[in-house]
């Protein structure tokens, strides 16, 4: 089966898989040389992780945003649509497995029909015809199902280029990528060439948003990341977080205080 064989983790996969779990032993280590009085508790490796804030901004200007300014002005409307609703699919495809682990049957049905739907119906995903019959969409990655299984987030991380995450969801970064059928291709220049679409069309999306943060923040440092934590807790608990949860705790100021 073709989704089986997708679904394989390759010799250069698990290499890829290695090399990410050595990233994150190596940011353990440096929790507690980044770790102060005054430190986040959810985020243990504030001063590393505004050290990537900076290098991540600087790419983003410089590259990032230039490139989805483009690609916002040049593209359709229609045709950006079709390329969101594209990967949406692949994600929902990906949500199938998600759901079953987390034994999520509903939504995990939910998600079987809007990838057959939508894949057969809807010319590989480019039309969403599923939402326009109401088929609920329940995207899980693996950091969700992980989660729900207890767990936990773990310290905040940022990583360079791919923006926020943390230790719970970075260790689920390969899974994630080898699950996804957007990003799978064995033949590597398509597999390059469908995550630098996703990328533009992500970052083509929050154009605005950014620009409203760039405004609106006194340190974007602490908004984002806060925003982050708050939205992966509901997440992963459907917007219900138990009450032995505490909230994302909002945080009063930058770094340095």
């Amino acid at each position: 089966m073709k989704d089986n064989q997708a679904m394989k983790i390759t010799p250069l996969a698990a290499c890829h898989a290695v090399t990410r779990s050595a990233l994150v032993a190596g940011l353990l280590v440096l929790a507690g040389c980044a770790t102060g009085p005054n430190a986040n508790p959810r985020d243990p490796l504030e001063p590393l992780n505004r050290g990537v804030y900076k290098f991540n901004d600087v790419v983003d200007r410089a590259l990032l945003k230039p490139a989805a300014t483009a690609y916002r002005d040049v593209v359709p409307s229609p045709a950006r649509t079709g390329v969101a609703n594209f990967f949406n699919n692949a994600q929902d495809g990906w949500s199938i497995f998600n759901n079953a682990l987390q034994l999520k049957g509903e939504a995990a049905g939910n998600s079987l029909m809007r990838f057959l739907v939508n894949t057969f119906m809807g010319f590989g995903g480019v039309l969403d015809i599923a939402s326009e019959m109401q088929i609920e969409r329940s995207t899980e990655d693996f950091g969700q199902t992980l989660g729900h299984w207890g767990v936990g987030a773990g310290p905040y991380l940022l990583l360079p280029l791919l923006g926020p995450s943390t230790l719970r969801d970075t260790a689920a970064l390969p899974v994630d990528g080898q699950g996804n059928l957007a990003t799978s291709f064995g033949d590597v220049p398509v597999r390059n060439s469908l995550i630098g679409l996703n990328l533009l069309n992500q970052r083509s999306r929050f154009l605005e948003a950014s620009a409203m943060l760039d405004q609106v923040a006194l340190d974007p440092y602490t908004f984002t990341r806060d925003a982050f934590l708050q939205r992966r807790q509901n997440d992963v608990y459907d917007g219900y977080p138990p009450d032995d949860i505490e909230p994302v705790p909002p945080d009063d100021g930058p770094l340095a205080k």
